[in-house]
């Protein structure tokens, strides 16, 4: 079964909002790299998602006029197999991505990137509705913690538990870096 990676946006853009910390940084890093780079040895496309919106001032970090909406310092470098710049939460919106996979015939994404809950899971959800098969790599998604309704916070290692126990078995397979790489097809880079 032809696989894909998508990263979806590890951008510096994230490094320019309050709730940002360093916290869980290394261990995504190191998570996401060797997805990539265990991706790329195996033949397995990798493609790029990157998030702008709002106004197209220097004050917006998501708009392309910051200059943060690049690689996230830290990322493997690599030579993506497409990129596509997003504006919604899934990267299947408008973006011409689910084009592009069905022309080269995947049918398995692998899906890792920021934010585990939002536009991760987003995407995850889309595509599972969509009829591709999901391989949900938490170990390389990133989240911060955030407020509940209440004012208590919910930490950034229960919104992952969270997202795991909603999209196991119902819209993914939750996999470690290894098992994804495991499942994944070795096939030749699309054009």
């Amino acid at each position: 079964m032809q696989s894909c990676l998508i990263v979806i946006d590890v951008q510096e853009s994230f490094r320019h909002r309050p709730y940002f910390t360093d916290t869980d940084l290394p261990a995504y890093l190191s998570a996401q790299n060797d997805l990539i780079n265990g991706c790329i040895a195996r033949g397995v496309p990798v493609v790029r998602v990157f998030h702008s919106d709002g106004p197209d001032v220097p004050e917006n970090a998501f708009s392309k006029t910051s200059g943060h909406v690049r690689p996230l310092e830290g990322l493997a470098p690599f030579d993506a197999a497409a990129t596509f710049t997003k504006s919604r939460h899934s990267a299947l919106v408008g973006t011409g991505l689910d084009v592009w996979l069905t022309q080269h015939g995947v049918q398995r994404l692998i899906v890792s990137g920021i934010r585990t809950e939002q536009c991760c899971e987003t995407t995850t959800r889309h595509a599972s509705d969509l009829g591709w098969e999901v391989d949900y790599v938490i170990d390389a998604t990133l989240t911060w913690d955030m407020a509940q309704p209440d004012g208590q916070t919910l930490t950034a290692a229960d919104i992952k538990t969270r997202t795991a126990t909603v999209l196991q078995g119902r819209f993914a397979t939750l996999c470690t870096v290894q098992q994804a790489l495991t499942r994944s097809t070795p096939t030749t880079q699309p054009s």
